[in-house]
């Protein structure tokens, strides 16, 4: 699971942990293991609450389209 946030600013220093999942950002890169199973338009609205708007964001291998991004960002 993996997210590009839009302000790498807004990135975290330190571990993260989201719904069990531990998310470490380098930039404005953050990639994320383990987690509890949820749809990925919901994981990415989590990530959002916590870290901003994201420019791109992956769920166990798949990548959400321009569309769904931009509903996980509103």
């Amino acid at each position: 699971t993996s997210a590009v946030l839009a302000d790498a600013a807004r990135a975290p220093a330190a571990a993260v942990i989201i719904d069990g999942a531990s998310w470490r950002c380098e930039g404005a890169t953050c990639t994320a293991s383990g987690g509890t199973n949820q749809p990925a338009t919901r994981a990415c609205r989590r990530v959002v609450a916590r870290f901003g708007a994201v420019s791109a964001f992956s769920y166990k291998g798949v990548a959400l389209t321009a569309e769904q991004i931009a509903a996980c960002n509103a």
